[in-house]
């Protein structure tokens, strides 16, 4: 819920088209939709900008990666996005709160452990990543393009 009056669906000709597009796709309108309601011009280009991120990572890496980040971040209105996708994906309810919790039921490869935890620091304190994080994504078969991928998808 946004802290803000959102402007209703009538409020101009782009709000409106905002609203309409995003309750065609989700079957509801998402409240991140009403807070961007004042600009959707800044809300179509944040799409644009997750849709070129998340282009060159499959979608269960890219929802590992943001569900990790949003954890750090103590979102709980990104993790219930990403999580939910991640089920429509095929995770368990009992295997995706493995991996919110970090256990080691979690249904998640060394590799995606290392990636969601190398998300959460770079959401953390991007600053204090080091030379060794990367050299551990690295271990996991990253690229240097995959690991832009893995910190732009947590940053953004």
């Amino acid at each position: 819920m946004a802290f803000i009056h959102t402007p209703n669906a009538s409020a101009n000709e782009k709000t409106t088209s905002m609203y309409a597009s995003a309750e065609a796709s989700y079957g509801y309108l998402p409240n991140m939709y009403r807070a961007f309601g004042y600009r959707p011009e800044v809300m179509e280009n944040w799409g644009a900008l997750l849709s070129s991120i998340r282009s060159h990572m499959s979608l269960r890496r890219y929802e590992l990666v943001t569900l990790a980040a949003a954890k750090e971040l103590k979102s709980s209105y990104c993790m219930l996005a990403h999580g939910s996708v991640l089920l429509r994906e095929g995770f368990t309810s009992d295997g995706l709160t493995a991996v919110v919790n970090e256990t080691e039921r979690a249904p998640i490869d060394a590799g995606e452990r290392a990636i969601m935890a190398f998300a959460a620091k770079v959401a953390r304190d991007a600053t204090s990543i080091t030379q060794q994080d990367i050299d551990g994504l690295k271990k996991h078969g990253l690229s240097d393009a995959d690991i832009f991928d893995v910190t732009a998808a947590a940053a953004a």
